[in-house]
């Protein structure tokens, strides 16, 4: 059971040579999830071997350009590939007008449905729900309405033993039953407990996506104790001043973060395009939450099921 996240670009405002617009893409039990779509997003998504028709959802952060202008090169190629499954999209709800005015210019007849999905920035809310995951949204602080995106597994099974169903002849109409829990009783009424049955169910998995914030403590309760979490950290410490004006994050603003919210790993990214080499950054949030790591274009983090 999967759950990768693969970072498709991780510099801001502008691409550099090494790092394209801001998008991400999380890979939960083989479906696939956009967060943001900045320019270059279709290449990154080819280069790291993710097939277009594997992704049907699309979250945005907010309306700015670094991370929607993918967004018009991807709906245009989905429409030349002949695409025919809806394509939902998540956002504040100007972008449809944004989107219809390209679609209405550009792609009259559409293969394709777009689905949008309108949340409040300002709220922490369930913005999808399939058998496997959630997706909450997380208001964060900038200069337009943004929120950041909290995607947590739903609760697993417990885990059959080896050869349990062989050796206690369980029905096939009851293993289910099993797995949720419940002790199993035989042919001549012997109760089977549980615990004999079954190992402990795994661990639920979480991502937790921030960009494009402001130092705010208000996210620290809605991203506690995340196994990963991505943080924005566009400026140096040095710069806490410009990133206080700009509503950004310095790279000590992400591991503060990080370390009261007791998340298990930090990625940072969104990195100025000034710092052609992000290890300052790096070290900086090291010092204050040492399981930090700095975003990389193609770069994939697995978390691992564990019990």
């Amino acid at each position: 059971m999967t759950f990768e996240l693969t970072i498709l670009g991780s510099s801001s405002a502008v691409p550099t040579s090494k790092r394209n617009l801001t998008a991400h893409v999380l890979n939960v039990h083989e479906r696939f999830f956009l967060i943001d779509c900045g320019e270059g997003t279709q290449l990154q998504l080819r280069k790291n071997n993710i097939r277009f028709g594997k992704i049907d959802h699309i979250f945005i952060s907010h309306l700015h350009g670094d991370h929607i202008f993918g967004l018009f090169g991807l709906i245009s190629t989905f429409n030349l590939l002949n695409r025919k499954n809806d394509l939902h999209i998540y956002a504040y709800q100007e972008i449809e007008k944004i989107l219809e005015s390209h679609i209405a210019y550009f792609e009259r007849n559409m293969s394709y449905k777009l689905v949008y999905h309108f949340f409040n920035p300002k709220k922490n809310e369930l913005v999808f729900e399939n058998d496997n995951l959630t997706v909450h949204t997380i208001p964060l602080k900038h200069k337009v309405p943004t929120c950041g995106f909290l995607f947590r597994e739903k609760g697993h099974l417990r885990n059959l033993r080896k050869n349990v169903v062989e050796t206690y002849q369980i029905p096939i109409k009851q293993i289910q039953s099993v797995k949720e829990g419940n002790d199993f009783i035989n042919d001549d009424g012997e109760l089977i407990p549980n615990e004999r049955l079954t190992l402990p169910p795994y661990k639920t998995r979480s991502y937790a996506y921030c960009t494009d914030t402001a130092y705010s403590e208000k996210i620290v309760p809605i991203i506690e104790n995340v196994d990963l979490l991505f943080h924005e950290a566009t400026l140096a410490k040095n710069l806490q001043k410009q990133a206080k004006q700009t509503t950004h994050s310095t790279s000590i603003d992400a591991a503060t973060i990080a370390k009261k919210a007791n998340v298990k790993k930090l990625i940072i990214g969104h990195f100025s395009a000034r710092y052609k080499d992000v290890s300052v950054l790096l070290q900086q949030a090291q010092e204050i939450f040492p399981n930090t790591v700095a975003a990389e274009d193609g770069e994939k983090y697995s978390i691992e099921l564990s019990r």
